[in-house]
């Protein structure tokens, strides 16, 4: 396998979703494993469907498609709203979407009757990360109108954080989202048995076993992938941290100054660079940039490397200090955080080797 690529060790995602699995299970609820950052790769799905996740969920309707094809067995949940264009895809591949508007929920009727089938929704609500759901208020009109559309059952509410504007979860905002929805329930008369009470940002409470009685569903990905939590990007106890690590090549090593010897503007994305003088360095470049991964989200493996910076195809990086002699053509590793982990699985240039292959549905 040429470089760079992303090492998977399929069993310490396997390992981690059986974790959190387990965390979910004694409180009541139910993991959807989000398969979007590595783009619904479907020997990652089947490690997650190993750890015994109850449904996976993708905000792309062609990854859901993926894992349909692969043969997946369990229920699908799309998370993105479902866009207008595609409501007949949706019906046909997802078991479940993530409504806000009742024009969408008219168009995934429509789209179900012709189908000839009943699609679920669940209805998302805003309690304060202002991306996507109605505020509160509005939800009770939203359920009456759902429930006299043909082809469509409410299964529920459904709500984010740390997302766009970072809202922490608390047990008084889940209270609160448990307390609405038995007042919905109650003026309905529906079951409304679904309350997909957030994801990884819940899992400092879900450690700490103050998630409040009544949350069923968390959508689980990062606390999988990367076992950390995304309020404060802790480690989760237990869980594997290292189970994606990016492997790049060195191209070049060279002693160079450390600051420019005149004037400088703008790099190539339009940043101003800033530097300091640290006298003559060490420096390699990795054959790897901006075009492969994010790069503010890696970090060196071994130690005394540091990253100063990259282009769209290099990774520059301070070796003076390397615990051991660096030398052209050496295989560099890198650990990931989230966003980095994100464009690696996208990126064309970036291949994938797994780990463990062999007790999982490569695709």
């Amino acid at each position: 396998m040429g470089y760079p690529f992303v090492e998977i060790d399929l069993e310490k995602v396997t390992a981690n979703a059986r974790l959190l699995v387990s965390l979910c299970q004694k409180q009541g609820i139910e993991v959807v494993g989000v398969t979007k950052a590595c783009c619904a790769d479907t020997a990652i799905a089947e490690a997650m469907v190993a750890g015994g996740v109850q449904a996976l969920g993708d905000a792309r309707i062609q990854n859901l498609r993926k894992l349909r094809e692969a043969g997946i067995k369990i229920p699908l949940l799309l998370l993105r709203i479902p866009m207008p264009s595609e409501v007949s895809e949706v019906v046909r591949v997802a078991d479940c979407s993530l409504v806000s508007e009742f024009a969408t929920m008219r168009q995934l009727s429509q789209a179900a009757k012709k189908a000839g089938i009943v699609h679920d929704v669940i209805l998302m609500l805003d309690m304060g990360d202002l991306r996507e759901g109605v505020v509160p208020q509005k939800i009770l009109p939203l359920v009456q109108q759902g429930m006299l559309l043909p082809g469509i059952r409410v299964r529920g509410f459904g709500t984010n954080f740390a997302c766009y504007a970072g809202l922490i979860p608390t047990p008084e905002i889940l209270n609160n989202l448990v307390n609405l929805t038995q007042k919905v329930r109650e003026e309905s008369m529906l079951a409304l048995p679904v309350i997909s009470g957030g994801n990884s940002a819940n899992i400092e409470l879900l450690v700490s076993g103050v998630t409040p009685a009544g949350i069923t569903q968390l959508r689980l990905g990062e606390s999988i992938l990367l076992g950390r939590e995304t309020v404060h990007r802790n480690p989760i106890p237990c869980a594997y941290q290292d189970a994606f690590i990016l492997h790049a090549e060195v191209v070049e090593v060279q002693e160079k100054p450390s600051i420019p010897p005149g004037k400088t503007s703008q790099d190539a994305f339009g940043n101003t660079p800033v530097f300091q003088d640290r006298g003559i360095r060490k420096r390699a470049i990795a054959a790897i940039g901006r075009q492969d991964v994010e790069l503010e989200g890696l970090q060196p493996t071994l130690p005394g490397v540091e990253i100063l910076g990259g282009s769209s195809d290099h990774l520059i990086l301070d070796v003076t200090e390397a615990a051991g002699e660096i030398c052209v053509g050496q295989e560099l590793c890198f650990s990931m955080e989230y966003a980095a982990l994100v464009h690696a699985m996208i990126s064309p240039y970036v291949s994938r080797v797994y780990k463990h292959p062999e007790k999982y549905c490569c695709g």
